[in-house]
């Protein structure tokens, strides 16, 4: 790591220090603007920089029926803007020594910048940033090298057995449900996928009403006041993108074995988990550290790794969405190693669902979640990312600063009652690709 930036992320921690945030969390303020964006803000003057995230809900789960719009539209967005190419772009950015980044997931997509704060600097950096996001070019040229790059991406990622795993398991867990489907899409959409849908996606979703804006750094409440309006200003009102319909439920199992000529086959088992703002995301995120979470001292890697050597690495996470994201189990092993890795791993989740955790795996997981919070705050890019995620799922403010009273409020007994209300061994889908070292 470079010594300016240790320097940099040690003054950060000794002025969060000081201000109790390693203890409390950020004070977070919040309001809306005249045409109804809601904005996220954290007074951050220990550093000369400011971070700002514009999150819309306009990810995969909003693709209307056309997998891979989201994504493609979003990766247009710095391709051409107020009549300045991508090249251009990047080069106003470069000269004040800003950088714009963007990206889309099931749920959203978002614009970032990071600048410094002077206002000579930090001015034009934000009014590029508004052109990128009111108003993009959309030209054909970009349009068709953009869509020729997402259709090589989705080749070269169908010869990963782990990217052919991760699709099935969506594919198959969520069915029907908008979440089936990768951010990227497929090829046979994405072929079909015409510029004109790329601007009635952009009209439909990037409108101030769906937009989230969190702002962290150096600059008071009335900076970032006229920050976030600058931001919106020729953006149209619009209205909030419709809900994203249920997950489903799984009522059986479910096994696909994919042949992929590899020496490691790859693992995927899970289900619908939980969501953003769940009832049960303290007990099950804690129950899951002990589980599969924690790394290297969790159960699953000391029963899969350590006692057999089965695997490299085995885990388990939750993914919560804005309905309920997979409850993931990973590992990847031998081929014929295949069967004895699985029933293993279903062995150790089966014994964890009827038993739950030991006082002293609690004990120790609470301490390594809490004692790594601090690190997860240390930065304001990190904390920028968090306020986004409280704005866009409506999370409680003071979501950051009762984080570790919660997590050192659950008890085993509240994990082992929603394990056993919402994970269930018998009803999961398994996913094996790989088997044919050799296979054409």
């Amino acid at each position: 790591m470079h010594t300016s930036k240790l320097a940099g992320i040690m003054l950060l921690l000794l002025a969060l220090l000081g201000s109790g945030v390693l203890h409390a969390g950020p004070q977070i303020r919040h309001w809306q603007t005249d045409k109804g964006t809601r904005v996220y803000f954290v007074a951050a003057p220990e550093l000369p920089m400011v971070d700002i995230r514009v999150l819309f809900a306009a990810g995969s789960a909003h693709d209307d029926g056309k997998p891979g719009l989201a994504s493609l539209t979003n990766g247009l967005l710095d391709k051409g803007a107020a009549g300045l190419s991508a090249d251009d772009i990047a080069d106003r950015f470069e000269g004040v020594g800003a950088e714009l980044t963007i990206g889309s997931l099931r749920d959203s997509a978002w614009v970032s910048l990071r600048s410094l704060s002077s206002p000579g600097l930090l001015d034009p950096a934000v009014d590029l940033m508004a052109e990128v996001i009111s108003q993009p070019d959309f030209n054909k040229r970009d349009f068709r090298r953009e869509r020729e790059r997402s259709l090589v991406a989705l080749r070269r990622s169908e010869q990963q057995p782990s990217n052919v795993a991760d699709r099935l398991f969506y594919e198959t867990v969520y069915d029907a449900h908008p979440y089936a489907t990768r951010p990227i899409g497929t090829e046979e959409a994405l072929k079909k996928i015409t510029l004109g849908d790329i601007r009635d996606y952009y009209k439909k979703y990037y409108v101030a009403r769906n937009a989230i804006i969190a702002i962290v750094g150096d600059i008071d409440r009335e900076g970032a006041v006229q920050l976030a309006n600058r931001l919106t200003a020729k953006l149209p009102a619009g209205e909030p993108a419709p809900v994203t319909p249920p997950a489903p439920v799984l009522e059986n199992a479910e096994e696909q074995h994919v042949r992929h000529p590899s020496t490691q086959t790859t693992v995927r088992m899970g289900a619908p988990g939980m969501h953003r703002g769940d009832p049960d995301y303290f007990p099950l995120y804690v129950g899951n550290h002990i589980l599969g979470g924690s790394g290297l001292v969790s159960r699953l890697f000391k029963e899969v790794r350590e006692n057999r050597g089965l695997s490299y690495g085995v885990n388990s996470y939750f993914t919560p969405m804005a309905q309920d994201g997979p409850y993931t189990f990973g590992l990847q092993t031998r081929n014929d190693q295949v069967d004895e890795a699985l029933q293993v791993l279903r062995a150790t989740l089966q014994d964890f669902y009827e038993n739950g955790p030991t006082e002293q795996e609690l004990i120790a997981s609470k301490k390594n979640i809490t004692g790594g919070f601090p690190l997860r705050i240390s930065s304001n890019s990190k904390i920028v990312e968090y306020l986004g995620m409280i704005g866009f799922y409506n999370l409680p403010l003071d979501y950051l600063d009762t984080y570790n009273d919660r997590i050192m409020a659950v008890t085993r007994e509240q994990i082992m009652d929603a394990f056993r209300r919402r994970v269930d061994p018998d009803r999961m889908v398994t996913i094996i690709v790989g088997g044919e070292e050799n296979a054409q």
